[in-house]
């Protein structure tokens, strides 16, 4: 398995643990991807996963830079355009640590906006 996707499990298994309902995984555009979309009591959130085994180039969330920030909002656009009632929205960044078999995850809300 792949780090990225060990990390999005994690982080999925976290979300979880922080009453978040995840409602879709890995989602797809040609645009491009949201690792995770979920409802924290009512607010739909868009989700990027970061995961690291070393801090050696910064902290995981650290890596979300204003290309991949644009890129998450214009897909988060695309999946807006197929609810029927938009709820709040916002964009979190989970970032995962793996070091030494440990896992530590950090919950950034409303990392960043459209």
């Amino acid at each position: 398995m792949k780090l990225g996707q060990k990390g999005e499990g994690i982080a999925a298994a976290f979300l979880k643990t922080q009453g978040y309902v995840i409602i879709e995984q890995n989602f797809k555009t040609r645009i491009g991807e949201i690792d995770i979309i979920a409802d924290d009591r009512g607010t739909l959130s868009f989700i990027e996963v970061k995961t690291r085994e070393s801090i050696q180039y910064g902290m995981p969330f650290e890596a979300v830079n204003s290309r991949k920030k644009r890129m998450i909002t214009r897909t988060a656009l695309l999946y807006l355009k197929k609810l029927r009632n938009i709820p709040p929205c916002r964009f979190d960044v989970v970032s995962v640590h793996i070091v030494n078999g440990r896992t530590e995850c950090e919950l950034i809300r409303d990392a960043f906006e459209l």
